[in-house]
């Protein structure tokens, strides 16, 4: 319905020159002027980030449309300030930067900037750092003009790599001067990521809820979550319970309980058993049917975080009635991962595996003074094997509990490898 209401609202944008004849419409290259045709693009955009996906279809129709307009238009029709916006906002909006450039390179009466369109040139073709004075200087000077929220926030992505700080006053700007649209929408959640890499915890919770607030819909908004999540699995202890919920609450159901599968997943696989077993009671509370996808996580990433407990019986437990069926190729790997280590550790040895060949004289000191004396180690518990009970060589242990060790250790070992997996992957 709201993708049909928008056609209905461009069409009649596109038809707004009043009683067109039907071959004027009908024709390709109906005489609209860019600038308004880029109001139409800019509508499009706003209305993805704040939800509506099924407009990216019509954003795509729009972007090539202006493209064959700015592309035909004539020499004239940049005599209006307007349509010189149009086509710089149209090269930062996803545009071709090859079109940019044709009317750069065309324009004889000046009616471009030629710094502007040099420091755009270099950035959409990767070399933004070359023009980031310039850009930035261009960003202040054009600040209440049409083209200064796009400008800001090119500023600040080029400026990020060097200067994270100056990059956030940029999208400050960009936000400020543009509200509620796409350069908003993307200068916040740039702004979620540089907190959260920087460190800048209040900030990033700042950032966080004005996102989770006004662009929670939006296509981007699982990039967002990323950030979210690493923000308080990194920092959990300064962020509070009441902060993560202060954060979701303008969430819908369904997003919060993503949000908080999410933090539990990462928060068990960094070793957060607290914050696991806090994200996936919250996520298992909103999973409705306990028994579905959702729950079935909730309780993995819970059980999880209670191995390393004294629950880790019951742990156990409920992790072996998960289905494995409702869990993704990695959550699966994870359970297996999560009961061989908890079955280890549940597991009694055998009444003989701590029968020892020959038994220790606890009197006899000679072997001990003299082991000492050999290695040239003063200092107690410095040997190597000091605190090793299979390594060390005043007691021989039975061969099955070595064999017992030694498994569980390549087990543990093993899931080391597969935690170290989870945590480089994306």
């Amino acid at each position: 319905m709201r993708a049909k209401r928008i056609r209905s609202i461009l069409a009649a944008g596109l038809l707004c020159t009043v009683a067109a004849p039907a071959s004027v419409i009908a024709d390709d290259s109906v005489d609209l002027a860019p600038y308004a045709m880029l109001r139409s693009l800019q509508f499009v955009q706003d209305t993805v980030v704040q939800g509506d996906h099924s407009a990216g279809e019509m954003q795509r129709f729009m972007l090539a449309t202006l493209d064959k307009r700015l592309r035909t238009a004539n020499a004239s029709v940049f005599e209006d300030p307007r349509n010189v916006d149009a086509a710089m906002i149209y090269a930062m909006s996803g545009g071709n930067p090859a079109t940019l450039e044709y009317l750069a390179s065309r324009d004889v009466a000046g009616h471009f900037d030629s710094r502007v369109a040099d420091g755009l040139r270099k950035y959409l073709s990767g070399k933004g750092n070359l023009a980031a004075k310039n850009l930035a200087e261009m960003a202040e000077e054009y600040r209440d003009q049409k083209i200064g929220p796009y400008l800001a926030l090119v500023s600040g992505n080029v400026a990020v790599s060097r200067d994270p700080k100056a990059a956030l006053v940029h999208y400050d700007w960009a936000r400020l001067t543009a509200p509620g649209t796409i350069i908003e929408e993307a200068a916040l959640r740039r702004s979620v990521a540089i907190a959260v890499e920087a460190n800048m915890v209040p900030e990033g919770l700042l950032y966080s809820r004005q996102y989770a607030r006004r662009f929670v819909h939006s296509p981007y908004a699982s990039q967002f979550a990323d950030f979210f999540v690493d923000l308080v699995v990194g920092h959990f202890g300064q962020i509070t319970e009441a902060d993560i919920d202060g954060t979701v609450e303008f969430m819908d159901v369904d997003r919060r309980r993503e949000v908080f599968l999410r933090i539990a997943r990462a928060a068990a696989i960094r070793g957060n058993a607290a914050l696991a077993r806090l994200a996936s009671a919250k996520a298992e509370a909103l999973a409705g049917n306990p028994s579905d996808t959702p729950g079935s996580m909730a309780r993995l990433y819970g059980g999880v975080a209670d191995i390393s407990t004294s629950a880790v019986g019951s742990a156990m437990d409920a992790i072996s009635a998960i289905p494995e069926e409702n869990l993704s190729e990695r959550d699966r790997a994870l359970l297996q991962a999560a009961k061989a280590v908890a079955s280890q550790v549940i597991a009694k040895p055998e009444a003989d595996s701590l029968a020892q060949e020959s038994p220790v004289n606890l009197d006899d000191t000679t072997q001990a003074g003299s082991s000492s004396a050999s290695t040239g180690n003063e200092i107690a518990g410095t040997s190597p094997n000091a605190n090793d009970p299979v390594a060390g060589s005043q007691a021989s242990f039975d061969p099955a509990f070595k064999t017992f060790v030694d498994g569980g250790r390549s087990k543990l070992d093993a899931l080391d490898e597969l935690l170290k997996e989870e945590t480089a992957s994306p």
